[in-house]
């Protein structure tokens, strides 16, 4: 129904901002935008269980994120361009992890296995 793509993901120091993006491509016979879907950036650092980062589903108005980077990082969406994006400040050395965008069409889960689709994923170095 989608295909994700992510990127933007790099090196940057404690303290550094990076934004993230999320490219998304419905399908001809789904022709529908990102606003239909929830959409969710996941992140899972070398040993460690995927976490949830935040997510949204514009077409209900509904925001959320994890409580380790409220304040910090911020969704948001192109609708015209199909983008997501996760603008990320204040980074810090516990950031640093592989992210991944993510998409549903059925409702918005801060559960990683409620997500259908998924990119690839890109890489966010942190270093102190």
């Amino acid at each position: 129904q989608v295909d994700l793509r992510e990127f933007g993901g790099g090196l940057v120091q404690a303290g550094g901002s990076l934004r993230l993006s999320c490219a998304a491509t419905p399908s001809a016979l789904a022709p529908i935008t990102i606003d239909d879907y929830a959409m969710a950036w996941f992140r899972q650092a070398l040993g460690k269980k995927r976490e949830f980062v935040a997510a949204s589903r514009w077409s209900h108005e509904n925001i959320y994120y994890a409580d380790s980077v409220k304040g910090r990082f911020t969704i948001s969406r192109d609708s015209l361009k199909n983008m997501v994006y996760l603008q990320m400040n204040n980074l810090k050395p516990e950031d640093a992890a592989v992210y991944f965008c993510a998409a549903d069409p059925r409702r918005l889960s801060t559960n990683a296995l409620e997500y259908d689709f998924w990119g690839l994923g890109t890489q966010v170095t942190v270093s102190s």
